[in-house]
């Protein structure tokens, strides 16, 4: 245990809590211990070396910027564009060449963006460009200026294994990706990570929780009998199979596909039933359902040819945007719901932003307006999540069985038939009774003046009529009331079987109308443009979603499996091989590793989409395998590593990383032994504070209360309302929920400390965990203390460990006269605050 919970600082900061309610200079104390990570990230920092400029990362944003205005897709001023080799390197009206290879001195486009002379120096307006913009475009034409294709809009191949020097140090083709990196930059890789760093890495990495010291300890006898190599393999294999496993990755889909319960804006109202779309992601997890049926599941999952009520939730992917219910510009805004549609599809899917070409055609990739509308075209028959109280007919599916179905329309009808004629009679012995009592039938006295005086004033006959419909009645509603309840799901309850033509709008104004496009890919794939008959007469869509769902797991889209391989990687090592997840284009950041990802990519098509190989080869590569230290493998520091790769791209060790907020809900749950393991089903309603729901314009406003049980559910199954994100959850970076999320930030701030040691959760966790231990450990403090880091860290207690506590402890009553009780809640609370339980390695 670190020793600054000693110092005088935090225990004076502990007692001051204790008088005032909350612990609000503790904040300080993590602060020093992020320093101190920092820095020993920060040992050996040098300038990286020159390396050769990449024309997708380095040069096509500065000709983007600065030169395509006139000399770009749309327009060729002075006869020439700078947007392939032969119109860049050719002749201009001028008759002096933009661009001579290798020759920057006779290129006029280095002696343009250099002149000092105002007439002659591009680009004609603005600072002009950077003197580091124009060192990369020197270099650039030195080393030959090639207009190379950008690599991820390259067919998908599958690239050879590379062959390394050290080939005992590779498990897998992983490996042998990884180890050739190394070897080309004269770099080694670190020592191997111990069986106990191992045991906690692969429980977190896969289910999102740490493994109990009993799993920690069975896992040790299995490595002491069969040997860490079939012990970690069997581990794998077991955890792969755990059904917690889709709890956690089921998070990672709902952060790209901006999943939320609500529909934002000021009024933020629920989407009913959305918890079911996430339900079915997390069963899909864990049944390895192929990705490419998984994607196709919702995109088209009601124009499969065999729909089902998985494949109906599936829809409700188009129904978690944001919706305003009240727009001042209707068309504009169900102009946005269609951009929300193609820029979700777009970068959580195929890695484009596809949004950027709606206004013009993409500055930087090739995308052009046409294509950003084309693929808005797929997506027409979808309609609005609701409008003026519609959501229902639009976006509940009924899921009710059709035998129930047909019997409560059946009631239903009779029940309207009954009491249409009871009122007919009614009627004929209203006319009967005074001026008084009809004006009294009119408003909410009629069912006392019927009880009172309907039978006075009808005849035998109308009266024995009437009472037998009032009986009948009685028992219609009865059986309705048993009935099972109907049941309706998140999704396209309803589309336009023949949508209206789609046209390119003019910088994106829905008044603005130009040429009409029919549905059809973007052309850098160069797909043939699909043939899509007109939906028959009886048909509820319009069939294009499942002619999208195909081609986007097709041959021809070579950035689907790309894209889903990178995500895998990036949350099994802290970062893609690609670092923009969402953004694969030229303005993307370029991949460290791009030989491994695609040869990934064609690994998942020929595992036939299924994800979980793909896990397994990851987890049980050496490269997975590594410890997150600076020591390499023959003990010493790796130096050199250090100043070369700092940023640890090429994965000479591994990523350590703080866990997310969900990991540390219920992590905390799990070590206080108050986690309920229960899945699936309604969200749940953690406890907030009145000063938490005071930020909407309506405090508290469709925030309902669980029970404590269920609100010790998992956090994945936390209701998510858009306006009113719970502080555990958005203290530590939880995304932003109104577009797709690529990556969590990460961030160290003030309040992530404060609520872990003020925030209320935390205080009422601590002291129901000091509870539990007593209740069920008992004795000294030592021996409660030794159970709860168990419990806590995955490991026993070190003697300086429980050292640490006793001097904490011993402290706080001494100095400002804590109670035997409170001391084991504050023992408690350090130990859920410590960098070994928010951190991962």
């Amino acid at each position: 245990m670190s020793p600054y919970f000693n110092s005088p600082f935090f225990l004076s900061a502990i007692a001051k809590s204790r008088q005032s309610g909350h612990f609000g200079l503790i904040r300080s104390v993590l602060a020093i211990c992020v320093l101190g990570l920092v820095g020993t990230c920060n040992l050996g920092a040098n300038e990286p070396k020159k390396q050769s400029v990449d024309f997708s990362r380095d040069i096509r944003p500065i000709l983007a910027k600065h030169c395509f205005a006139c000399h770009g897709p749309d327009k060729k001023e002075g006869g020439f564009r700078l947007v392939d080799q032969e119109s860049a390197t050719s002749q201009a009206e001028s008759g002096a060449r933009p661009i001579v290879p290798s020759d920057p001195a006779k290129s006029e486009l280095m002696k343009r963006i250099a002149s000092q002379d105002e007439s002659q120096r591009m680009p004609p307006e603005g600072k002009g460009l950077s003197p580091r913009e124009i060192g990369l475009l020197e270099q650039w034409i030195q080393e030959g200026a090639e207009f190379k294709k950008h690599w991820a809009f390259l067919p998908l191949e599958r690239p050879a294994t590379p062959v390394v020097e050290d080939r005992d140090w590779v498990r897998n083709p992983i490996d042998a990706f990884i180890r050739k990196g190394l070897e080309d930059a004269s770099l080694q890789p670190v020592g191997q990570a111990s069986a106990q760093v191992l045991v906690r890495r692969l429980y977190t990495n896969i289910t999102g929780l740490p493994p109990s010291i009993e799993d920690v300890n069975t896992f040790m006898h299995s490595v002491e009998s069969h040997g860490l190599d079939v012990a970690y393999e069997s581990l794998v294999d077991r955890l792969l199979a755990d059904p917690r496993l889709g709890e956690r990755w089921a998070r990672h889909w709902l952060d790209i596909v901006r999943y939320a319960e609500t529909n934002s804006f000021e009024r933020d109202g629920p989407k009913p039933n959305a918890w079911k779309y996430r339900d079915y992601v997390i069963r899909s997890f864990n049944q390895d359902k192929p990705y490419s049926q998984f994607l196709g599941e919702q995109i088209a999952g009601d124009e499969l040819e065999s729909t089902n009520a998985e494949t109906l939730t599936a829809t409700g992917f188009y129904r978690l945007g944001i919706w305003d219910d009240e727009p001042a510009d209707p068309l504009q805004a169900r102009f946005d719901e269609y951009d929300d549609l193609v820029t979700t599809i777009g970068q959580s899917i195929m890695g484009l932003t596809l949004n950027c070409a709606r206004c013009h055609d993409h500055k930087i990739d090739p995308i052009s307006q046409k294509d950003y509308y084309s693929m808005v075209a797929f997506v027409r028959d979808v309609t609005s999540y609701g409008a003026r109280g519609n959501e229902t007919r639009n976006s509940q599916i009924d899921m009710t069985a059709p035998q129930v179905n047909d019997r409560y329309d059946s009631l239903r009808r009779e029940q309207e038939s009954i009491e249409k004629q009871m009122r007919e009679i009614e009627q004929r012995g209203i006319v009967k009774m005074s001026a008084e009592d009809q004006r009294a039938t009119e408003g909410p006295e009629r069912g006392k003046v019927l009880r009172q005086k309907l039978e006075a004033n009808l005849d035998a006959g109308d009266w024995k009529t009437w009472t037998g419909h009032r009986d009948r009645l009685k028992e219609v509603r009865d059986e309705i009331k048993g009935l099972p309840p109907r049941v309706a799901a998140l999704g396209l309850a309803h589309c336009e079987a023949r949508p209206p033509v789609t046209k390119v709008l003019g910088r994106g104004n829905p008044t603005s109308e130009g040429e009409e496009v029919a549905p059809d890919f973007p052309k850098l794939f160069a797909s043939k443009t699909p043939s899509i008959t007109e939906a028959p007469a009886d048909a509820k869509s319009a069939g294009r979603r499942k002619v999208l769902a195909q081609w986007l797991t097709s041959e021809q889209n070579f950035l689907t499996a790309r894209v889903i391989v990178n995500r895998v990687w990036q949350h099994h090592f802290g970062r893609g091989l690609h670092k923009t997840p969402n953004n694969f284009g030229q303005m993307g950041e370029a991949p460290t590793h791009p030989e491994l990802l695609d040869w990934l990519a064609t690994e998942l098509v020929r595992q036939n989409w299924n994800l979980k190989p793909i896990h397994r080869m990851m987890l049980l590569s050496n490269t997975y395998r590594m410890s997150s230290s600076t020591i390499r493998e023959d003990g010493g520091l790796n130096q050199e590593a250090l100043e070369q790769d700092p940023s640890n791209d090429r994965f000479w060790r591994f990523n350590m990383r703080r866990l997310s907020a969900e990991e540390i809900r219920d992590r905390v749950l799990f070590a206080t032994g108050h986690l309920n393991n229960e899945k699936f089903g309604p969200s749940i309603f953690p406890k907030l504070a009145d000063e938490v729901k005071a930020g909407q314009s309506v405090p508290g406003k469709g925030w309902e209360d669980s029970n404590e049980t269920n609100a010790s559910k998992r956090s994945v199954y936390i209701h998510i309302k858009r306006s009113l994100i719970p502080p555990e959850l958005a203290n530590f970076d939880f995304p932003e929920t109104d577009s797709s999320c690529e990556a969590r930030f990460l961030t160290t701030q003030p309040a992530q400390a404060l609520g872990m040691l003020n925030g209320a959760f935390m205080q009422q966790q601590a002291k129901k965990w000091a509870s539990r231990l007593k209740e069920s450990v008992g004795g000294t403090p030592e021996r409660m203390w030794d159970a709860a880091i168990e419990r806590a860290w995955s490991r026993p207690a070190t003697s300086e460990d429980l050292e640490s506590l006793a001097q904490l402890t011993a402290k706080l009553k001494r100095q400002h006269q804590v109670s035997d009780d409170d001391a084991l809640k504050f023992a408690c609370l350090v130990i859920l605050n410590a960098n070994e339980f928010v951190y991962l390695d």
